[in-house]
């Protein structure tokens, strides 16, 4: 699947602010790409979205 990245509506938490120290994420049909604030035209990752919601529990 080719995406093109700058269409996507990317998001990063509330609490991050102004900071560019965040993670940002978007979502790509049943998948989300993750991607770094600092760098948005940097390498950007893509995962199922389940699997991506399995990691972020595991995490919290």
């Amino acid at each position: 699947m080719t995406v093109e990245l700058s269409t996507l509506r990317w998001r990063k938490s509330a609490r991050s602010g102004t900071a560019s120290n965040c993670v940002e994420l978007a979502r790509v049909g049943a998948a989300v790409a993750v991607r770094d604030s600092k760098n948005p035209a940097g390498p950007v990752l893509v995962f199922p979205s389940a699997r991506l919601a399995a990691f972020l529990t595991g995490v919290r």
